[in-house]
């Protein structure tokens, strides 16, 4: 299992989303659940000397990880925590989108934080 900071705050915004959810916070939600799949990504990227500074090498790495893992639901997953990012902007998603899509998010985020570590190089 992924531990170190991203892995932590992952799972933080993970829980703070479905806080601001419950509270009817669909923007805030929306923004934290995005952050949760970020930092997620940013946890095995970093773990596995991939690059992650930018939108767009997060995205390189969540597509990296489902052709690796030959789980191509995994980049999907990843496209819908960008809806979310982008609804935090635009509140363009219908309620019955939000319910269908979070828990794909959620289970992008849970099985890339489920993922082994790597040993360190030269073990």
């Amino acid at each position: 299992m992924l531990t170190g900071e991203h892995s932590q705050t992952a799972q933080d915004f993970l829980s703070a989303s479905d806080s601001e959810f419950a509270a009817g916070d669909i923007l805030q939600g929306a923004e934290k659940l995005w952050g949760a799949a970020a930092h997620a990504v940013m946890a095995i990227a970093q773990q596995r000397g991939w690059r992650f500074g930018d939108h767009r090498a997060l995205q390189a790495a969540a597509n990296r990880l489902a052709d690796e893992l030959r789980e191509p639901r995994l980049a999907e997953q990843f496209g819908l925590a960008q809806k979310f990012h982008a609804n935090f902007y635009h509140d363009f998603m219908q309620d019955y989108e939000i319910e269908r899509d979070r828990p794909a998010v959620h289970l992008f985020v849970n099985r890339v934080l489920s993922l082994p570590e790597l040993p360190p190089v030269g073990c």
